[in-house]
């Protein structure tokens, strides 16, 4: 099974804050701790996975990796998964030995003395992440993209198995366990062991292509249609194509993040649009009908009622942005209207001339009551 996202286990969003990532994960915890779950594999499941997520997106540096790289940054980091922080968080909610107890029988192959059930069996690829940036026409009506991007593939010269023949022995760092204990703090960790990547047994005889590793780096191109409607954030999900999984294990998947640049002109709200458009005194206080600009390009033509005020809005309906991916059902445009007063300089002597007599036939006043806010 691929990995999924860490902020997408948790719940949260990318720029949760650390308090937000503690309290999305004690909310996992508590419900699917196995003293609630009793014999619920599935529970256990999401317990574990929820608690490799804090551990990344709880520590500074692992969660900034993995922002920028996704789970192929992570995967190499040294020291493997390190759970004193998950231990010290939530010692108070569990009540101190028996959390660290679930924990351990969790992460350490449930032991006393350290012993590991081997993990031999199939494992999943890696899950990656590719981030690509688009305007907000784009993202909003929507696009095929090419992308290129690194991933690991079964080695074709051994099929994947990491050996010329296909022999393996049995890891001589872990005995064939998978596992490799170490202390943290009070609590002894064990994490999957490096050299042999948690399977238990190493090849005898390397691959020469992909020296014994059974994946190889490869560059490769695809196609991403980003649906109409998308907004800054939406992940598309492409399955498959993520890391090869080890020992005939499926391969992860690959997200694609958008985030879409600002406009100069439009702000958009979920589905609507915001547009500020200029216009004279003389359309303010006479209306007018002017054109306003769409995003994809074309004109739509307003009526200014006369006597409009600055800062009016004015909706166009149906003319937002795409919802549920559908071109024929939109959102509405917004246009706020500015009226723009007119600086007049020295060469203006006619239409000071004409203000001034237009002042005296309006009947201004020198002292004018405060207006409330609305």
């Amino acid at each position: 099974m691929a990995k999924r996202d860490y902020y997408e286990v948790l719940g949260v969003s990318k720029g949760a804050s650390a308090d937000e990532v503690k309290k999305a994960y004690r909310k996992l915890a508590i419900a699917n701790h196995p003293d609630k779950n009793p014999g619920d594999k599935a529970a256990e499941d999401r317990f574990k996975e929820a608690t490799e997520a804090y551990e990344v997106i709880s520590d500074e540096k692992k969660r900034s990796t993995y922002d920028q790289f996704g789970f192929a940054g992570i995967d190499g980091m040294a020291g493997g998964h390190d759970y004193s922080n998950v231990y010290s968080d939530f010692s108070d909610i569990f009540g101190g030995g028996g959390f660290s107890d679930i924990f351990e029988s969790f992460f350490s192959g449930g032991g006393g003395g350290g012993s590991s059930r081997r993990s031999t069996g199939p494992s999943a690829g890696a899950t990656l992440r590719y981030d690509v940036s688009l305007d907000l026409e784009e993202a909003a009506f929507g696009k095929k993209i090419e992308i290129s991007y690194a991933h690991h593939v079964g080695c074709p010269t051994c099929e994947g198995s990491g050996s010329k023949t296909g022999g393996t022995k049995i890891c001589p760092h872990c005995n064939g366990s998978g596992k490799v204990n170490r202390s943290s703090g009070f609590f002894a960790v064990s994490t999957p062991c490096s050299n042999c990547s948690g399977t238990g047994r190493v090849v005898e005889d390397p691959c020469n292509n992909c020296h014994g590793s059974g994946v190889v780096r490869k560059q490769q191109k695809v196609k991403v249609s980003i649906p109409p409607g998308s907004d800054d954030g939406t992940r598309i999900s492409l399955r498959g194509m993520g890391d090869a999984g080890r020992n005939g294990g499926p391969s992860g998947d690959l997200y694609v993040y958008i985030n879409v640049r600002a406009h100069k002109y439009f702000i958009r709200h979920g589905y609507d649009l915001y547009v500020q458009i200029p216009i004279s005194i003389t359309q303010a206080a006479l209306g007018a009908e002017i054109k306003v600009p769409l995003l994809e390009g074309k004109n739509v033509k307003i009526t200014i009622p006369s006597g409009v005020q600055n800062g009016k809005l004015i909706r166009v309906k149906e003319t937002g942005i795409p919802k549920d991916r559908n071109m024929s059902r939109r959102g509405d445009m917004y246009i706020k209207l500015r009226v723009d007063t007119p600086k007049l300089g020295l060469t203006s002597q006619k239409a000071k001339k004409i203000l001034k007599e237009l002042a005296k036939v309006l009947g201004e006043e020198e002292a004018p009551t405060p207006l409330p806010f609305e």
